[in-house]
């Protein structure tokens, strides 16, 4: 909103002509107020957003400068002239309108000049420092502890679900949650104990926070909103990895790699309405007196895509794919703890359109099986819910069941009588924490609403038009979530008195080489040259301190393959190693480690090192 104020000794003014159709009605006749101060306003896109608060802003301002200049009458004269970006009239005459109204509680007098006519005017300016005066007023410049959340009506509904709880056996048995014994599924319990419970703030650190600064991974960015991380190297190489893993899949399935922007109108027609059917809270951003959202998911920039593509019943099912390294949700800050629930995230997104829900349930049991996949790949157990209305459940009963004979262990059931979101079917595969958290990785959902609200089609065979199905797909959920449930998971093992280890595929470094002396250093560096060329990750201790210590930091940075160089080794050319994974010490040649490295780690995708190869050349991150 730009608005430019008088400090007037008096205006006059006189509707001559209809400048707009939606033109307000009245008597064409002159006025004149009397020591006023007169406020021209441009109401513009954006402020419509939210015209309780915009006139609010509005009325605080010309209250503001009214004290200052001692003035008992205020005039509210529209004039468009001072933006090039006005809103639409009538939410720009609804905003004067009620700004109007509080003020008239305010002053001696308040008078609104007619909305949508050319005028005929004159005011004269008494001329003293502040009789000329301009703002520029933005809906978002509430301080952050004056300005209400955005929260969607999903988001608002799911407060209020009631949720209908049960556990499916393998073999189809729908058992109400109280009534079945989990005494062989202590993790199920905690599982669902926590999905029941909603309670999400975190009361407690929990054990991955300190392993992801000791072990220099990742960290909090005190320069950034909480839930803003900072990567390191190490934790940098972990996340790169996992990404281009989960987009080797995605690709080798059939999936159309795309990229669109992080942030969105609020007042786009369909966006808007989408907003409320997500049940997350949104960051605000403003250019100029536009507001926007970031997103918290690719659905947005995907579903524009899909708006405007041709599509054939020949070419579903159609999987385009993201992987947006900046997907935002404003999260509660009780809830914010390490990489377990973030505000800035890395979300692969996966959206797959399907003819009917014969074809999505196809879609569905293959996509499930991709999560299956990855969740094995990273070596994480795993707990699973699958949500629905009941009136999908009672259609499509053997269907569930399939699946819950697929996963081959007791699934989290929850039901709802009537929809609150745009899904009928969904999965999560949650991964239990220390604390008894848990969190969601891999998902899928079932969508029936936003083909229509986006209006994408496909040509059926017939030629004639129709809506498809769309499937949303995450195959690893949050990528930065799966390093927190590979840490929290690996810190039980090693409560157990078993050594934690990385799937050997994403291990920072792979091979860790220690001479016993400098004496050995050149030996040393041909090694790491050998293993080196065969796409192995492998650095060299080549420190100033004993070989103790180096094993143990190694041991502490979890290396796989502690690789020892002393006068045996070089004489016989068999090489001592700890094995990490067995936590044994064994006699093998660097040729046997190659392929058994090689052989573990089939498949997977390789990056290099993002360190110095030399530990005396790399600096500190965490003091």
């Amino acid at each position: 909103m730009r608005v430019l104020l008088l400090h007037s000794d008096h205006i006059e003014f006189e509707p001559k002509k209809k400048a707009i159709k939606g033109a307000e009605e009245v008597k064409l006749e002159k006025i004149r107020v009397e020591e006023a101060l007169v406020a021209f306003v441009s109401v513009e896109k954006g402020d419509e957003a939210d015209p309780e608060e915009a006139a609010s802003m509005l009325v605080d301002e010309i209250e503001k400068v009214a004290k200052q200049v001692d003035a008992r009458r205020v005039v509210i004269y529209p004039w468009v002239h001072l933006t090039n970006d006005p809103a639409q009239p009538g939410d720009a005459l609804r905003i004067l309108k009620i700004a109007e109204g509080k003020l008239k509680d305010k002053f001696e007098e308040v008078v609104r000049a007619p909305f949508g006519w050319y005028k005929a005017f004159e005011v004269r300016c008494k001329g003293h420092p502040l009789a000329e005066l301009s703002r520029t007023i933005g809906v978002g410049e509430k301080k952050e502890s004056e300005r209400e959340e955005e929260i969607s009506e999903a988001l608002k509904a799911e407060e209020k679900l009631k949720s209908y709880w049960y556990i499916m056996t393998p073999d189809g048995e729908l058992i109400p949650v109280e009534e079945f014994d989990f005494s062989e599924h202590p993790e199920l319990k905690k599982f669902a104990d926590y999905e029941i419970s909603k309670v999400r703030a975190v009361d407690q650190v929990p054990p991955h926070v300190k392993l992801m600064r000791e072990m220099e991974l990742v960290d909090y960015e005190p320069g950034s909103d909480a839930g803003n991380l900072r990567w390191y190297p190490k934790g940098e190489l972990i996340k790169n990895l996992l990404e281009d893993h989960v987009t080797n899949l995605l690709l080798e399935y059939g999936a159309m790699k795309v990229e669109t922007p992080i942030m969105y109108d609020f007042n786009h027609p369909n966006l808007s309405k989408y907003l409320h059917r997500f049940p997350a809270r949104q960051y605000v951003v403003y250019s100029g007196s536009d507001r926007y959202f970031l997103r918290f998911a690719a659905c947005f920039g995907q579903y524009l895509i899909k708006h405007d593509m041709i599509i054939s019943y020949k070419h579903l099912p159609v999987r385009l794919y993201e992987l947006t390294h900046y997907s935002f949700r404003r999260e509660q800050k009780g809830e914010l703890v390490g990489l377990r629930r973030l505000r800035c995230f890395t979300m692969p997104d996966m959206h797959t359109l399907v003819a009917d829900v014969g074809q999505a349930k196809q879609e569905f049991v293959n996509q499930m099986k991709l999560a299956m996949k990855w969740m094995e790949d990273l070596q994480l157990d795993y707990e699973v819910a699958i949500r629905f209305v009941r009136d999908f459940y009672e259609e499509n009963k053997d269907f569930i069941k399939s699946l819950v004979k697929m996963l081959n262990k007791p699934v989290l059931i929850e039901m709802w009588e009537e929809r609150p979101f745009y899904f009928i079917l969904k999965f999560e595969f949650n991964v239990v924490d220390c604390l008894g958290k848990a969190s969601a990785l891999s998902t899928v959902q079932i969508d029936i609403e936003n083909a229509e609200r986006f209006d994408i089609i496909y040509v059926d065979k017939d030629g004639s038009k129709k809506h498809p199905l769309i499937l949303h797909a995450s195959i690893s959920g949050s990528i930065d979530r799966n390093l927190y449930a590979i840490l929290e998971r690996q810190w039980m093992r090693k409560e157990r008195g078993e050594k934690p280890c990385f799937p050997l595929w994403i291990a920072p470094t792979q091979v860790r080489i220690c001479p016993v002396s400098d004496e050995y250093l050149d030996h040393a560096l041909q090694l790491l040259e050998k293993i080196r060329k065969e796409n192995i990750r492998v650095d060299i201790d080549d420190r100033d301190i004993t070989l103790a210590k180096k094993i143990m930091e190694a041991e502490k940075e979890w290396v796989p393959y502690i690789v020892v160089v002393g006068k045996k080794e070089v004489e016989t050319g068999r090489l001592s190693i700890r094995v990490r994974e067995k936590n044994k010490q064994i006699d093998m040649s660097v040729e046997e480690l190659i392929e058994e490295i090689r052989e573990k780690t089939r498949g997977k995708p390789f990056r290099l090192l993002y360190l110095p190869e030399k530990l005396s050349k790399r600096p500190q991150f965490v003091g």
